[in-house]
């Protein structure tokens, strides 16, 4: 397997697949890098090298104890990107993986970044307080942690349709996808599993919204029901200017899957403009 190691020792698992224009793809909770598996291949099949990481505590990277604060997520992510040396990158973060763009560029700035992407994001903020009123409630948050500790496998087999939007009347993924989607979950520690869900709901990021000084491309589903356009993708627009906002109508949270082709369309685009 492809690894480097962190500073405080854990060993991140990384695909790298093609040459040209770098893209980094940054996945959501509480998957891995194969969640971008036909985003990536699309990407490398058009002339660029798509770098795909599995976050600490997923997939096949290490399981510390600790470390799944967003500061500690971006420095993982700001040590690929010293450890493979690339520059021009673009930066693409999925759900959970917003958030690490958004702090990598807070935090570390956007010299080496040329443009980014926030796909169904959780920025800027995602929790509802007095500041931030079209938030989600942290019940909900509350509900997640409380599903995962009494049974994770069961939570996260009810947790894949709504995901991907499917009901009884419309089926937008097939049983294998969903399945497949929970195999990638269930590969995570329960301890970053939990963990994540405080990250991802608790940690503000309008502060690190000025740090988007490149151009910038939004696609949220107006039907995710996972990170609401309305409490993300719509707010982050407004705090970007400059940002391209493309939202994808009735479509839910899992994009990649449920409108691969148009979405690999967008990015390719976005990469080559």
């Amino acid at each position: 397997m492809t690894t480097f190691t962190t500073a405080d020792g854990t060993a991140i698992y990384y695909n790298d697949w093609g040459q040209g224009r770098v893209v980094i793809l940054i996945h959501g909770w509480p998957l891995d890098a194969d969640m971008w598996s036909s985003q990536a291949v699309a990407l490398a099949e058009k002339g660029n090298r798509v770098i795909a990481y599995d976050r600490r505590g997923f997939g096949r990277s290490g399981q510390p104890w600790t470390g799944y604060d967003y500061d500690t997520l971006a420095d993982d992510l700001a040590a690929l990107i010293d450890h493979l040396g690339v520059t021009d990158v673009t930066l693409v973060g999925f759900s959970m993986g917003g958030g690490e763009v958004a702090r990598y560029l807070g935090r570390h700035g956007g010299a080496k970044v040329a443009k980014a992407a926030l796909v169904s994001a959780v920025t800027p903020f995602l929790l509802k307080t007095a500041t931030n009123p079209t938030g989600v409630d942290q019940s909900v948050f509350d509900e997640m942690t409380a599903g995962v500790r009494e049974d994770r496998a069961a939570f996260l087999g009810s947790f894949g349709p709504q995901f991907y939007g499917n009901t009884l009347l419309k089926k937008r993924v097939s049983a294998e996808v969903l399945q497949w989607t929970q195999q990638m979950a269930m590969l995570g520690s329960l301890r970053a599993t939990l963990e994540c869900v405080t990250a991802f709901s608790a940690t503000d990021f309008r502060p690190d919204m000025a740090a988007f000084t490149m151009p910038t491309l939004i696609i949220h589903g107006t039907a995710d029901n996972t990170v609401p356009i309305d409490s993300s993708g719509r707010v982050a627009a407004r705090m970007i200017p400059h940002a391209k906002l493309i939202e994808y109508d009735d479509e839910p949270h899992g994009l990649t899957a449920t409108a691969a082709e148009r979405l690999n369309g967008d990015l390719l685009a976005f990469v080559a403009s």
